[in-house]
């Protein structure tokens, strides 16, 4: 039987609300299990849930740290990370030896021949091989964190799992294809097609930003099935073969940094893959790939951690060596807010991963807005630890390692580090869109006893029941946001040592309910429009990350302490942090109903009427020519295919 032709583009045109319901019916209805961040935005305090904090079995340590061990011998002996960011590819035989290594397998069942690490140990070897070189780090946590093992391992068959694991493991690299040249956060409008052919499936499109995808021997690819009698349709993921016919990669992409990673645009005309590859049911594509990044998200606080560990020496040794105006300038205050500022969030960074690897591998806790409050928070601090090396170090942090070598100084990358750390603000979801992720989730409960009171699609009589509801749901909870444990002196007194950490628990459990009477404060006041109020959405994330790094950097405090492992400092490090994240949460409350809001979206719509395009003058454009977005067409490739696999 003849493959379907595409002789014209796919456009798919949504309005805003069928984006939304995309999105809504792709995310998980149901919560099973606890969750102490959607308890936290509930104005409910639930300490038990995390601590005392869980910990590994013995075992899984023991196995953890025995490749650890490996993997910081090779890292130390085998890659010449400086040669990675000249060259801008990590060399083939460094491929190979992360291959013979295992490290293709570091979360695959050790029954398919991977190493079976837990969530913990998969993070701790993500941050040491990222610490060597970032673009080894993304290479394999694109491989295995949202590639193909991770998928196959929540929601493949038996067959599918014999199939390719085992492949995974040991020789295949993988890579996850969902963004196209016209869609990013908005998978409603996706345009690659996946048409049913008898045992087949026929995929047409074009895929962009697809990291590992110029090296990768096998992919996850989301595209969409039509609907028909026999089939529900809707966004599909496939197992594809990347030496399948049709399928070229058309371009290896270079970015500001990472400059080592296998990032391309890869076409897909007439492919033909087997039924038997598709993974879940038709139209479950964005639902497996929403619960693939619960987990997966949280390779980039691994990147993030490692990054402050390394800015944190750096600044130590360099402030040091480095003397002005008679002392070392880490004697200087305005240095010494800098040095105590990375210090105290690199703590906090690692023990919001920590607690967060620790509750995904222990499996009771529902950790969706656990793992994207750690995305969206390392992204966005690690960045600005980054940048305080860099103003730290003075001209040297804006110059290059290179340039430092040749004049004869230490070649300290620091410029590098802030340009490879860009990225995580953006990939794997935006912050500005897991603001409004979280925020969904962290409404949730208001919108399921009162969602269809301002759901215009719905009758009266749904409106009544839901107003019933929603009353007797407020009746209950809005009293338990009057008063709490955080009023009581001597709560959490188990977190008083020499250093007492029990007033920064109370405060978290204090705002935990004034940040709950906020928000139902604004859904009240704006109802429906709720949705469109993204900056004031964005502060109440906000102060539900910092809640959340708080109480894990004291309950990773009291671990440590309770371990022998450096309990005292660390203790000094979670009180640091705690009291500069309590002035973030302060000036973000004031920001909730104090802002230039309305302000800023005048102008917004002044500037794309033109009227201000005055303003733009005096300036030479040096961009080239060419459309913002290039053409997805489906059809033939008409470029030489870069793909090279890794033997």
């Amino acid at each position: 039987m003849s493959a379907p032709s595409s002789d014209s583009p796919v456009k798919a045109t949504v309005s805003e609300r069928e984006a939304r319901q995309v999105a809504e019916a792709a995310r998980e209805q149901e919560w099973r299990k606890p969750s102490f961040a959607k308890e936290l935005f509930l104005g409910r305090f639930r300490l038990d849930l995390v601590h005392p904090h869980p910990t590994p079995a013995a075992e899984d340590a023991q196995r953890g740290e025995e490749f650890l061990a490996k993997l910081r011998d090779f890292c130390e002996t085998k890659v010449d990370a400086a040669l990675i960011e000249r060259e801008a590819r990590i060399p083939d035989e460094v491929i190979g030896g992360l291959k013979e290594l295992g490290a293709l397998g570091m979360k695959i069942d050790t029954k398919y021949g991977g190493l079976g690490l837990t969530q913990v140990y998969y993070n701790k070897a993500l941050a040491l091989a990222g610490s060597a070189c970032p673009a080894i780090g993304v290479l394999l946590s694109a491989h295995q964190s949202i590639g193909v093992p991770q998928p196959l391992k929540m929601f493949g068959t038996a067959e599918q799992k014999e199939a390719f694991l085992p492949r995974c493991a040991r020789t295949d690299i993988s890579a996850f294809l969902l963004t196209e040249p016209d869609v990013g956060s908005d998978p409603a409008r996706l345009a690659t097609s996946a048409v049913r052919d008898g045992d087949d499936y026929v995929l047409d499109g074009v895929k962009l930003w697809t990291t590992n995808g110029v090296v990768a021997d096998l992919l996850v690819v989301m595209a969409r099935v039509p609907r028909t009698e026999g089939g529900k349709g809707g966004i599909t993921a496939f197992v594809v073969e990347t030496n399948s016919p049709g399928i070229t990669v058309e371009n290896r992409n270079a970015f500001m940094g990472l400059r080592g990673i296998e990032n391309g645009v890869t076409r897909f005309h007439q492919v033909r893959v087997p039924a038997a590859n598709r993974i879940g049911p038709e139209g479950a594509g964005l639902k497996i790939a929403l619960t693939t990044l619960n987990t997966g998200r949280l390779s980039l606080p691994a990147s993030c951690v490692a990054a402050g560990k390394w800015c944190l020496k750096i600044a130590r040794e360099w402030s040091a060596a480095r003397e002005q105006w008679g002392k070392p300038i880490a004697d200087h205050e305005a240095v010494g807010a800098k040095i105590s500022f990375i210090a105290a969030t690199t703590f906090a960074l690692e023990a919001v991963l920590d607690l967060s690897s620790q509750m995904a591998d222990e499996d009771r806790n529902d950790i969706r807005i656990e793992g994207a409050l750690a995305k969206l928070y390392a992204s966005e601090m690690g960045w600005l630890i980054a940048d305080e090396l860099v103003q730290i170090r003075g001209g040297r942090g804006f110059e290059t390692a290179a340039s430092l070598a040749a004049r004869g100084e230490r070649a300290v990358p620091a410029e590098q580090v802030l340009r490879d750390l860009r990225i995580n603000r953006i990939f794997e979801g935006s912050t500005e869109i897991m603001h409004l992720l979280i925020a969904r989730e962290a409404v949730d409960a208001h919108l399921s006893v009162a969602g269809d009171l301002i759901d215009p699609d719905k009758s009266l009589a749904d409106k009544a029941k839901a107003g019933a509801n929603a009353g007797v749901f407020y009746a209950k909870w809005l009293p338990k946001l009057v008063a709490g444990p955080g009023q009581l002196p001597n709560s959490y007194s188990e977190f008083k040592r020499e250093v007492d950490l029990s007033p920064h628990l109370r405060y978290v459990e204090r705002t935990a309910r004034k940040l709950a009477r906020s928000t139902f404060y604004a859904m009240s006041r704006w109802q429906g429009r709720m949705e469109t109020k993204q900056s004031f959405l964005g502060r109440i994330v906000d102060i539900g990350a910092e809640l959340f790094a708080m109480s894990a950097a004291c309950v990773r405090a009291e671990l440590l302490r309770s371990q022998g492992e450096n309990g005292r400092e660390a203790y000094q490090l979670a009180d640091a942090f705690c009291r500069q994240s309590r002035l973030r949460v302060e000036e973000l409350f004031g920001r909730l109903w104090s802002n230039t809001d309305t302000v800023d979206r005048k102008v917004v719509k002044g500037v794309m009427a033109g009227t201000y395009e005055w303003l733009e003058k005096g300036i030479v454009d040096p961009s080239g020519e060419g459309p913002w977005i290039a053409d997805a067409t489906p059809g033939p490739s008409k470029t030489e295919n870069v793909h090279r696999p890794v033997t």
